[in-house]
C-alpha cells in the first residue's frame, strides 16, 4: 500500500502529512515524542487495506510550516485545534482518532475541546490525561518520569544541545525499537532548526503536565466517546496508577488492553496493536 506525503494548510499553519487510502471512513493519527508521522506507516497500510482513509500529520513543532517559537503556542487548546482544523480541511466531518504518547495527549485535548466529530478514540500508552497528570504528580513509581521531565523542561537550551550531541546519540537510544527508515525520518526532522525546541515546547507549555491540575482555563472532563486504551505493562513512563485512575473519567464505552510491552507499542507489538485498533474502529462506524 503506497503512502503519499503532502502538505495540508490548516489552523493557520502548514502540516506535512502522510496519507493512505483515498476512500472509506477517515482515520486521523497523531504521533508522539520523539517521533513523526512516519511511525504510523505500517498501521496506515493495514487500515487502508481494510478500506479506511488515513491521514497522519507531523504535528505542531515537527512540520517546518507549523513551528512557532513561543512556548505558549503549544498549549492543549492549540494542539486540539490543529487536529480539528486538519479534519475540517480534509473534509472529515466525522472521523476515527488514534494517538500515541503526546499524540494521545493531543487526542484527549481534542475530546475535551470538541468531541462531536470523533466517532471512536484509541489512546496508546497514555490514559485519560487528567488521570495521567495526577499519577505523574502523586505516584511513587513515576519518579523516573519526573526526573526526565526535569531535563525536558529546562529552557536554557541544554536539552536541545544534549539531543543533538554525538549525532543525536540520546535520541537514537530512544529509537531502539524503530526501523532504520523510521530513524532516518526522525533525524531528518530533529535536525532542522527549531524542531527540538518545538517538540519540547509541548512539555513546557503544559508545565510538565501540571497545567491540567491547576489551570481551570482548559478542563479535561469525562469522556463519553467510545474509547480503547492500549497500554504496555512494562512502560517506564506511564505506570499502572494512571490506568487505574482513568476509569473514573470514562462515561461511555471503554476498553483497556494491557500488552506485555513497553512504551513504544506500535514498534514493540505491531500486530496486536493493529488488530485491536482495527477491531475498535470497525465496532464504532461513523
Amino acid at each position: 500500500m503506497q503512502i503519499a506525503v503532502r502538505d495540508v494548510d490548516a489552523n493557520g499553519w502548514r502540516f506535512r502529512c502522510r496519507e493512505a487510502g483515498d476512500s472509506g471512513e477517515p482515520v486521523l493519527l497523531l504521533h508522539g515524542f520523539p517521533e513523526t508521522s512516519r511511525m504510523w506507516e505500517p498501521l496506515m497500510a493495514r487500515l487502508a487495506g481494510d478500506g479506511y482513509h488515513c491521514v497522519a500529520p507531523d504535528q505542531r513543532g515537527y512540520s517546518p510550516g507549523a513551528r512557532p517559537q513561543e512556548v505558549d503556542a503549544y498549549r492543549y487548546e492549540d494542539l486540539a485545534a490543529d487536529a480539528l482544523g486538519l479534519a475540517q480541511v480534509l473534509g472529515f466531518e466525522r472521523f476515527h482518532l488514534v494517538g500515541h504518547d503526546w499524540g494521545a495527549g493531543a487526542g484527549w485535548a481534542t475530546l475535551a475541546l470538541r468531541p462531536d466529530p470523533v466517532a471512536s478514540w484509541t489512546a496508546l500508552s497514555v490514559p485519560h490525561y487528567l488521570a495521567f497528570a495526577r499519577a505523574v504528580r502523586d505516584d511513587p513509581e513515576e519518579e523516573l518520569y519526573r526526573s526526565v521531565l526535569g531535563m525536558l523542561l529546562a529552557v536554557d537550551g541544554s536539552t536541545e544541545a544534549a539531543f543533538a550531541a554525538d549525532d543525536f546519540a540520546a535520541l537514537r537510544a530512544t529509537w531502539v525499537h524503530s526501523t532504520p527508515a523510521e530513524v532516518e525520518d526522525y533525524l531528518t526532522v530533529f535536525g532542522q532548526p527549531g524542531a527540538s525546541r518545538g517538540a519540547l515546547s509541548w512539555y513546557r507549555a503544559c508545565r510538565g503536565h501540571a497545567r491540567a491540575l491547576d489551570d481551570d482555563s482548559f478542563v479535561f472532563g469525562p469522556v463519553s466517546t467510545p474509547t480503547l486504551l492500549i497500554w504496555g505493562k512494562n512502560d517506564p513512563y506511564v505506570r499502572r496508577m494512571s490506568v487505574d485512575l482513568a476509569a473514573e473519567y470514562m462515561t461511555g464505552p471503554y476498553r483497556t488492553v494491557e500488552l506485555d510491552a513497553g512504551h513504544f507499542l506500535v514498534q514493540e507489538a505491531p500486530h496486536a496493536v493493529a488488530d485491536e485498533i482495527c477491531t475498535h474502529i470497525r465496532q464504532n462506524p461513523l
